[in-house]
């Protein structure tokens, strides 16, 4: 280990002593993990208040318990709080604990990065619960569809905190999800193969994977959307020329592979709790790696299914419907995997098993019901009726929510030392199946008898006050089975039985150390010679390797600087493409623009030749980079001071160019094309000044000796970014000044 991880160790013991304090300070990621659990439990009470609020107003036809406004605003924000702040972060929150200590890791890749993580989800949280304090929390739905989110049909600031919690929340789970993804690609112990890895962290991998394509879609309409409201651009503003579909398939370009975000990780824990629960290995664990691997790649290409109502023509339904129906196959897959897991083992009916078979049942209810709307014609009769909010909710609270209770049942034990009792286990086992399936089974027939969905009230029809009625009572069966959960967890942790490291048995690495483990997670390590290393240490006469053997170890690990740095550039280079793709759009058909176009207010020129000073930077960059692997410093400080001059001429050429459009009055409110040249360039400057900021500290250090050939990795990584920032600034040259594509 290194004197750098030796010195992180030590600190983190020390600061074990600091009480309170060091919870805020900890870079520990079994800490980070369970502040992570903490803060979407803390949210989880929120949203469910405000769930509850909402089916107390459905309860009966009629009601005046909210108000209208009221109303909306809860919608928004329970949509908003149980997918951003409960969703993602319980699940980022299991992550972290548990993926180190299953591949025999320290740490995560990065701590402090871990740290930031974090810290920026209940910094996001305060900005949209602050909206509350304004009068005027947000109130468009938790996908703020527009045009209802524009300045014209929302013009108090609500909105406005909504956007803003939402980048900052993207902006810290982008940066999880690259930590992920680095640990389990570059801090795996000796012998512990990517074909040896537990499901969980493979599936957990696939997740932050996708997480780095999911959230850039969200964040462009985002920054688009407050472009709109603070400066007056007409991106979604449809009487302007905008276009409130671009908004759709923006949004839906990130809410639809979300589902799989959530998804991928209730398969992974699944995955782990039904086989040690049989006593059997899971049955085919290729497939289902390599299913929610095919997941991650189809996820992208389903969007557009909840927009068959709008018109996108026969061509596109089919593209989708097909699409929707084929992405149906690798969580088919699964199914058949823990099903044939479960038939012939020597099954266990624990608390967590239990949770584990309903959440079998109910996603796979879910799942039949998404099926049905890949059929267009049943879309369209049932896409804004009660039917969806039940294909919903069973997807991710009856199949989702039941998974991270059957891991909260399985894992609790590792994480706290004690046992959770099994008797009130099952008692919350009983109140939420009752009650979820009384709340929102009753909602498939409401659908198909035309209820609404989005509606604050409803007339007294046949059938609908009774529907309703028992699904606002079912949901307070929900809400008593979670008491029954605090409950069990006070209670354990004051006088529950001792756990000890491997009461279940269990076959997976994070079962071999203390419950709960070290800060240092492990004194030691079995030899990792198959997918169950505990397994095979604590029954060596039947050690997995003797009979099935797995891919061995080649020991190659990658630069976890330059993997975290990949991810990232995947991640943004995302993001440009779909500002290109607005700019595309806007400006496809210059015969019909008003004002300004590419044509008339850009000097190609003049921009190209300014554009070969940035280009000539990535070779500076090179040179400088071949110097320091040889030790050569002065000509590594003289090639990378040579870099930031050219980027610096390049950024004095853009403000040149934007002070001549300002003068001859091409704002960014003048029309789409001045709103999409000003929002993809200055986005595209933004990174050139963070790529600055970035190469000054490099030149810094190298000045006082602290950058040497041994650190040349972290300097390549930097080098990985600002190469990306020079390919995409050869797009946006291309397409906007030079009209390609248009």
């Amino acid at each position: 280990m290194s004197t750098e991880v030796v010195q992180q160790y030590e600190t983190a013991k020390a600061d074990s002593n600091w009480g309170l304090l060091s919870w805020f300070a900890s870079v520990d990621h079994k800490r980070i993990g369970l502040l992570y659990m903490l803060l979407a439990v803390f949210f989880l009470v929120i949203g469910g208040v405000e769930a509850l609020l909402i089916r107390v107003q459905l309860a009966v036809p009629n009601n005046t318990f909210l108000s209208p406004q009221f109303f909306n605003q809860l919608f928004t924000m329970h949509g908003t709080t149980m997918v951003f702040l409960v969703g993602m972060p319980v699940f980022t929150g299991f992550a972290n604990y548990l993926i180190p200590l299953m591949i025999g890791a320290k740490d995560v890749a990065f701590p402090r990065l871990n740290a930031m993580s974090f810290w920026m989800l209940p910094f996001g949280a305060v900005l949209l619960y602050w909206s509350f304090l304004t009068g005027s929390a947000p109130d468009a739905g938790w996908f703020s569809y527009a045009p209802l989110s524009t300045k014209p049909y929302s013009s108090l600031p609500g909105v406005d905190y909504w956007i803003i919690s939402l980048a900052v929340m993207g902006i810290g789970s982008v940066a999880g999800a690259i930590n992920i993804a680095a640990t389990v690609i570059c801090c795996r112990a000796p012998g512990m193969s990517l074909q040896r890895v537990p499901l969980f962290v493979w599936i957990m991998l696939m997740q932050a994977i996708l997480i780095l394509i999911t959230i850039p879609p969200l964040n462009s309409a985002l920054a688009m959307l407050l472009i709109d409201r603070w400066l007056g651009a007409a991106f979604f503003e449809p009487a302007r020329g905008g276009s409130a579909l671009l908004w759709q398939h923006f949004f839906w370009m990130f809410g639809h592979p979300e589902v799989y975000v959530f998804a991928l990780p209730a398969f992974a824990m699944v995955s782990e709790v039904i086989p040690v629960f049989s006593r059997k290995p899971i049955y085919g664990y290729a497939f289902v790696a390599g299913s929610s691997s095919v997941i991650v790649l189809l996820s992208y290409g389903v969007w557009a299914h909840h927009m068959f109502a709008v018109g996108l023509g026969m061509g596109a339904n089919i593209f989708f419907a097909a699409a929707t129906l084929l992405i149906a196959i690798p969580t088919g897959i699964k199914i058949f995997n823990w099903t044939a897991t479960l038939w012939g083992g020597s099954i266990r009916c624990t608390t967590a098993m239990l949770f584990a078979i309903a959440f079998l049942v109910q996603f796979v209810v879910g799942g039949l019901t998404g099926i049905m709307f890949a059929t267009v014609p049943i879309d369209w009769q049932l896409t804004d009726t009660y039917f969806v909010v039940a294909h919903f909710h069973y997807v991710l609270i009856g199949g989702i929510v039941f998974a991270l209770f059957a891991a909260t049942y399985y894992w609790f034990p590792k994480i706290t030392g004690k046992m959770l009792d099994e008797r009130l286990g099952k008692i919350q086992f009983w109140l939420w199946v009752i009650g979820f399936n009384g709340t929102f089974g009753v909602q498939h027939f409401l659908g198909f008898m035309g209820m609404p969905r989005r509606v604050y009230t409803y007339a007294d029809h046949p059938g609908w006050a009774t529907l309703n009625a028992i699904s606002s009572v079912s949901a307070f069966f929900m809400a008593a089975g979670t008491l029954v959960l605090v409950w069990n967890v006070i209670s354990s942790l004051l006088r529950g039985s001792t756990a000890g490291a491997n009461p279940w048995d269990a076959f997976t690495l994070e079962w071999f150390t203390t419950s709960p483990p070290p800060v240092e997670n492990f004194e030691s390590l079995p030899e990792i010679k198959s997918r169950r290393p505990v397994w095979d240490a604590n029954h060596p006469e039947q050690a997995d390797w003797k009979t099935s053997t797995t891919p061995a170890d080649n020991g190659h690990r990658p630069d976890k600087a330059k993997t975290s740095a990949w991810a990232f550039v995947v991640s943004e280079a995302i993001f440009f493409i779909l500002l290109l793709v607005a700019y595309v759009v806007f400006n496809a058909r210059v015969e019909d623009a008003s004002g300004p176009t590419s044509e008339t207010a850009l000097n190609v020129l003049r921009t190209g030749i300014f554009s070969v000073f940035l280009l000539s930077s990535s070779v500076s960059f090179w040179l400088a980079e071949r110097h320091l692997s040889r030790g050569d410093t002065t000509g590594f400080r003289k090639y990378l001071a040579m870099t930031i001059l050219l980027g610096v001429v390049f950024l004095v050429g853009q403000a040149i160019e934007y002070n001549e459009l300002i003068q001859d009055g091409v704002t960014i409110n003048r029309n789409l094309f001045a709103s999409t040249f000003f929002t993809v360039t200055g986005f595209h400057g933004l990174h050139v000044t963070g790529g600055l900021v970035a190469l000054s500290i490099m030149l810094l250090m190298a000045r006082k000796g602290y950058l040497t050939p041994k650190r040349s990795k972290v300097f390549g990584a930097i080098g990985v970014y600002w190469h990306f920032v020079d390919v995409v600034w050869i797009a946006v040259f291309t397409i906007i000044y030079l009209g390609f594509l248009q």
